[in-house]
């Protein structure tokens, strides 16, 4: 564990960050410990409850687990399938795991998010201005483009956090302080 005044490097500061995603988001949808292990399930990965409870835990704090960008990534498929139900036939696409060092991007994180939401355009841009973060509907659909494409545009920290805050004001308006 890092002291508090250790310099983070950008690839630890990215580890915590994708600790915060995973934290909002459980929050967001009221997702309990055992409703967060059963949809890693889903995604044919078995973790621990004490697993768990370190990746939950804040940096600063004893036992504190970076969550990996592959773990991110098989929760949000998890939850997809829990959201929309698993794909079945011969155009189902088994679940494919992020291989050794690939990365999960913010777009990648926001679009996974936008399907097992079912999000429509105006659910994503609702989200945003919940959180008082206006975006335009050219910029939010640049965040869905394909990398290559010349109007890619990408997802940085503050959009994700304002989005995840805007999903807690739209699921949960009862936790929002006065």
């Amino acid at each position: 564990m890092q002291s508090k005044n250790a310099p983070l490097s950008l690839k630890n500061e990215n580890k915590i960050f994708l600790n915060d995603v995973f934290r909002r988001l459980r929050f967001a949808l009221s997702l309990n410990d055992q409703a967060t292990l059963e949809i890693f399930a889903l995604a044919e990965y078995e973790m621990s409850a004490e697993y768990l409870r370190n990746l939950m835990k804040k940096d600063t704090e004893e036992g504190f687990l970076p969550l990996r960008d592959k773990t991110m990534c098989l929760f949000l498929d998890g939850l997809i399938i829990t959201k929309r139900g698993k794909q079945t036939g011969p155009n189902a696409k088994p679940i494919t795991p992020l291989k050794s060092g690939e990365r999960l991007s913010n777009n990648d994180i926001l679009r996974k998010i936008k399907i097992a939401m079912s999000y429509q355009e105006q659910d994503m841009l609702k989200n945003l201005q919940l959180a008082q973060f206006n975006v335009g509907k050219a910029e939010l659909s640049a965040l869905f483009r394909n990398k290559n494409h010349r109007n890619y545009k990408k997802c940085n920290n503050q959009l994700l956090r304002n989005f995840l805050q805007g999903m807690v004001l739209r699921h949960r308006p009862e936790s929002v302080k006065k």
